[in-house]
């Protein structure tokens, strides 16, 4: 655990320190939800019965922004190198490198949702349904990302890859994501977080797993 600490302290300081990074996803996923007023029209009806769908699809897409280089700059700089030849378990790398991911842009992806819901006219009580599926489901998408990042490490202009590679994983996600934000309209109040749990729980089992031999296929 101290080592996970260490793994994780690390990569959030070079998050951090690329900072404009997770600005860019913020002002997306601001810029997609204030949109779709325009587009579908200014009915609060309406706006409030896709606000979850919206947000979702919002937060999906936003996140796909800075996978690319999630491990690139590794092996650009040789530091990939040395992950691999040292003691340090690798799937604990790449689970802390997706932690990190998610509290650098995931985290605030959901605390920015609950302002653009209420933009959008949901109502304060639908709010901790939409947050709680959020910050299960999110967490599943930065490790698919990191799977789909890994996948392409080593390949020449393989960025526009990553979404292809990751988006049906996602379905899952965001299907049952959207339901635990619509339990307003009548949805089962407990099975769309428990497949969110079940989600999030087999991602930290396997996934960090599949993200050690893709990275060490895209070294070799």
């Amino acid at each position: 655990m101290n080592r996970f600490s260490l793994l994780l302290a690390h990569d959030l300081k070079l998050a951090l320190r690329q900072s404009s990074d997770a600005l860019t996803v913020l002002t997306f996923f601001l810029l997609a939800v204030s949109l779709f007023p325009l587009g579908v029209g200014p009915e609060p009806a309406l706006l409030a019965r896709i606000a979850p769908g919206v947000l979702w699809v919002g937060a999906l897409l936003a996140a796909l922004l800075s996978l690319d280089r999630l491990y690139q700059s590794d092996l650009d700089d040789g530091t990939l190198d040395l992950l691999l030849s040292s003691d340090a378990p690798l799937p604990l790398l790449a689970l802390a490198r997706s932690l990190a991911h998610w509290l650098v842009t995931g985290l605030p992806l959901t605390l920015l949702a609950a302002l653009l819901a209420l933009m959008l006219g949901m109502q304060i009580s639908a709010l901790p349904s939409l947050l709680l599926g959020l910050a299960l489901g999110t967490p599943t998408l930065s490790l698919l990302g990191g799977l789909g990042a890994a996948l392409i490490v080593g390949a020449r202009r393989a960025g526009p890859l990553v979404p292809l590679l990751i988006l049906p994983l996602c379905v899952p996600v965001l299907i049952f994501g959207v339901a635990a934000g619509d339990l307003a309209q009548g949805s089962d109040p407990v099975f769309p977080f428990t497949v969110l749990a079940a989600l999030l729980l087999a991602s930290v089992a396997l996934i960090p797993w599949g993200i050690s031999a893709a990275l060490r296929a895209g070294v070799e």
